[in-house]
C-alpha cells in the first residue's frame, strides 16, 4: 500500500459574492477532485487546535500528525532547520521577510505596508538585499541566513521570544500600531529601510515595475524544536515535496527525505508537473511508502487577494499535480490511499488566515464509494463528518 497527501497551501475560503456565493473553490472548474470526491470519504478537520494562531506551521504540523500543542514552538525554527542553521539552545529564530513599504512618507512609523512578499522576489535577489543588511547589521548577537525568496532567517543569540505581527496579516495597512516593542529589533527594521530603499536592485526592480523589496519585517519568533521521527511514528518512509522552507524544515526534524524539485518556487507559476512526479518516482521507484506534495500558490493568492488567481492556483493544482499522481498510481496497478485537503482557509475577504475547518478528501483505491457530491467546503460540511484534532487525521490515512 502506497499513501500520499496533496496539500493546497490555504485552498480553503468564505462565500463570495462575485462567484455568486461560492468559494473559490466550489468556483474552480476541478475534474479531478470532484472525481475523486464521489469515490471518496469527504468531511472537515480542525487543523488549527483553539488558542493556536492559525499559521502554516500550526496546521502542517497537525496535517502531518504532530499535535501543534505538544510540538510547536515557533515557526521560524522550522525553517531555520531546512535552511542548516545549527540553533543552540537559549537562541531564538525569528523570520525576516524581505517586504514592501510605501515610501512617501517621512517616518518609518507612519508607512503602510503593500507587499510581504515583495511581489515574490527571487531568491538569487533577496540573497543580494541581505548582504547588504549583513554588512551593517550582523553581529554576534543577531546572523542572518538566506532562505527562499522573501522569506529569510534571523537568529538571536540569548534573545527573547517576543510577540511579533506576520506581515501578511496587515497587508495595506499602517504599520505604526504593528512593529516590534523590542527595541533592538525595531531599530534593526528601521535600519534595513535605510540600507535597502535605494540600493541598486531595488532602483531596478522598480524601473522594471516591480515592487521594491525595501525593509526587513521579523515575526514568527521561537526556540529550538525538538521533533520525533515520522518513520518511528508511523511506521512509514516519507518523502515531503515543498518549495518552501517551512514544510522542508518540518520534515528534517521529523527525518522524512526532502525532495527538491527545479523550477518549485512557493508561486502561482511553480513546476507543478515536477512535484507531480517526484511523488510519483518516490512511491512507485524509490521505495518510499508517503508522499507529501505541498503547494503554497492558492495561500499566496488569498494573502494577495485575488479571486481569479486563487482559482487559477486551485485549478493548477487540480490539473497539474491531483490529475497526474492518481492517473500514474492507476496505471501502475499499485494500491493506494489518497488524501487532499488544505492546511487553514486564507480568505480572500480578509488576505490572511482563519482557523476554520478544513475540507477532507480521502480516497482509497481499493474501496471505491459511490456519492453524487464534489469537493468543496459546503459539500464537507453537510456530509456531516467532522475531525476534531487534525493531527488525528494521519492515522485515518494509514488506518491506525
Amino acid at each position: 500500500m502506497k499513501y500520499v497527501l496533496i496539500l493546497g497551501d490555504g485552498m480553503a475560503d468564505e462565500p463570495l459574492q462575485e462567484l455568486g456565493g461560492r468559494t473559490p473553490l466550489a468556483y474552480a472548474h476541478t475534474p479531478a477532485m470532484d472525481e475523486l470526491a464521489a469515490l471518496s470519504e469527504i468531511g472537515m478537520v480542525k487543523t488549527v487546535p483553539e488558542g493556536m494562531n492559525p499559521g502554516s506551521d500550526t496546521a502542517n504540523l497537525s496535517v502531518l500528525g504532530y499535535d501543534p500543542k505538544v510540538y510547536y514552538s515557533g515557526r521560524s525554527p522550522l525553517e531555520a532547520l531546512n535552511i542548516g542553521v545549527e540553533m543552540k539552545d537559549g537562541d531564538v529564530a525569528i523570520r525576516a521577510n524581505i517586504v514592501t513599504l510605501s515610501e512617501e512618507e517621512e517616518n518609518y512609523e507612519d508607512k503602510r505596508i503593500l507587499d510581504h512578499s515583495s511581489d515574490e522576489i527571487r531568491t538569487e535577489d533577496a540573497a543580494v538585499l541581505l548582504e547588504a543588511v549583513k554588512k551593517e547589521l550582523q553581529n554576534e548577537m543577531f546572523q542572518f541566513y538566506v532562505g527562499t525568496s522573501y522569506r529569510h532567517c534571523l537568529i538571536w543569540a540569548k534573545g527573547d521570544v517576543v510577540p511579533l505581527t506576520p506581515p501578511h496579516d496587515i497587508r495595506g495597512k499602517g504599520i505604526k500600531d504593528y512593529l516590534p516593542k523590542e527595541q533592538l529589533l525595531l531599530d534593526m527594521q528601521k535600519k534595513s529601510y535605510e540600507i535597502l530603499a535605494h540600493h541598486p536592485l531595488n532602483e531596478e526592480r522598480k524601473k522594471k515595475g516591480l515592487n521594491p523589496a525595501n525593509s526587513l519585517w521579523f515575526w514568527g519568533a521561537g526556540t529550538k524544536p525538538a521533533l520525533s521521527s515520522f518513520e518511528e511514528k508511523y511506521h512509514k518512509k516519507g518523502a515531503m515535496i515543498s518549495a518552501v522552507d517551512l514544510l522542508k524544515g518540518i520534515a528534517v526534524g521529523t527525518d522524512m527525505y526532502n525532495i527538491t524539485v527545479e523550477g518549485a518556487n512557493g508561486g502561482l507559476n511553480t513546476n507543478y508537473e515536477g512535484k507531480a512526479q517526484a511523488a510519483v518516482d518516490a512511491l512507485l521507484k524509490e521505495g518510499y511508502d508517503f508522499a507529501y506534495i505541498h503547494v503554497e500558490a492558492p495561500d499566496e493568492m488569498g494573502h494577495q487577494g485575488s479571486v481569479e488567481k486563487k482559482i487559477k492556483a486551485i485549478e493548477y493544482l487540480d490539473a497539474r499535480v491531483i490529475r497526474l499522481v492518481k492517473d500514474a498510481l492507476d496505471a501502475s496497478g499499485q494500491e493506494y490511499r489518497m488524501l487532499v485537503l488544505p492546511d487553514h482557509p486564507t480568505p480572500i475577504c480578509v488576505k490572511t488566515h482563519t482557523a476554520n475547518p478544513v475540507p477532507y478528501l480521502l480516497y482509497d483505491s481499493r474501496r471505491q464509494e459511490t456519492h453524487d457530491w464534489m469537493y468543496n467546503e459546503d459539500e464537507a460540511s453537510k456530509s456531516g463528518k467532522l475531525v476534531e484534532k487534525g493531527h488525528e487525521l494521519m492515522g485515518y490515512l494509514f488506518e491506525m
